[in-house]
Parts: structure tokens; C-alpha cells; sequence
């Protein structure tokens, strides 16, 4: 696994000068060291996470999100889904993964799944903000436990837009 760290630091627990300066200027959150140390703990029994950049974290409520380099998502997605319960038996949350680098569309997309995005609009409000208004599909409402407050605020972390979200029948 790629990241900001060195593989050193991430295998032997022990941070050089570098990484520990990137931790001190917040380039690199604690949770994103965490995150790095259980990826590359499972990296033998799952090689497809050797390829995988893993740029950062992002946590809200009871959501972790984890930021991976545009195309890794499926690679960590893959193996039936054995990386995503590993990471929530270890942090207790539940994981979101996102493209870090990928189109506003697209992040939407990914940050709902499995909800089918019916349309995404921009708001222009009076005091010169902007609004991004997502519409999910209503039925799948039911089915999905998703928790739509702490996915606009990953969405304002992440890429710095305001979502509002209804739903649609």
C-alpha cells in the first residue's frame, strides 16, 4: 500500500523524523496512521492492496471514510468485502470508501451507494454561497441505513460542498 508515510514507519510502528513532522503539521491525522497500520497489516493475505493509495480519512458521527487515489476504489472493494469488515471490527465504524480525486458527480455517487442519485443541482442562495441538491431515490429510502447527515458532512471535509438531500418517490 501507497501512502504519505513511509512503509518503514507504517510496518515497524516507529516514525522517522519525516512522517512524525507530518503528523505535527496535520498533514496526517491520527486516525490516517491507524488506518495505513491495519491496511498494510492485511496487505499479504489481500495482494491487492500493494497498488492501493490511500491519501487519508475522514471521520463523522459513527462514518469513517477512507480517501483512496481514483480507480483503487474497486481493488479495496474487492474480495467480497472482507477489507471493509475487517476495517469495522477494528475501528468500530462504519466505512464509507471514496475516490479522493475523482469528479463532484462521481463522489456523489460513490458517497450514497448504493441509493440511486436521481439528480444533482447547484443552488445559488442570496448570500452568495452555493448548495449542492442531491435527489436519491425515495424507495430506496427503506433499505438503506445510510445516515444522510453525516454524509454531508463528509462532503463538506472532503471536497468543500454543502449538500441538501431529498428524496424523491
Amino acid at each position: 500500500m501507497k501512502t504519505e508515510l513511509c512503509q518503514f514507519c507504517l510496518r515497524s510502528g516507529i516514525l522517522c523524523s519525516k512522517c512524525r513532522a507530518k503528523i505535527e503539521k496535520g498533514e496526517v491525522t491520527q486516525r490516517d496512521l491507524e488506518i495505513a497500520r491495519l491496511l498494510v497489516s492485511i496487505e499479504e493475505e489481500y495482494p491487492l492492496l500493494q497498488d492501493v493509495y490511500f491519501h487519508g480519512s475522514v471521520e463523522t458521527d459513527n462514518v469513517l471514510a477512507i480517501l483512496v487515489r481514483r480507480g483503487d476504489l474497486n481493488k479495496i472493494l474487492s474480495y467480497g468485502g472482507k477489507i471493509i469488515k475487517f476495517l469495522e471490527s477494528k475501528t468500530g465504524k462504519t466505512i464509507r470508501v471514496l475516490e479522493y480525486n475523482s469528479s463532484e458527480r462521481k463522489f456523489i455517487e460513490d458517497l450514497f451507494a448504493p441509493l440511486t442519485v436521481l439528480a444533482i443541482n447547484k443552488i445559488w442562495l442570496p448570500d452568495g454561497s452555493i448548495e449542492t441538491r442531491v435527489i436519491l431515490k425515495g424507495k430506496d429510502r427503506k433499505k438503506s441505513s445510510l445516515n444522510v447527515n453525516a454524509m454531508g458532512e463528509i462532503a463538506k471535509k472532503v471536497k468543500g460542498i454543502t449538500l441538501r438531500v431529498e428524496f424523491s418517490e
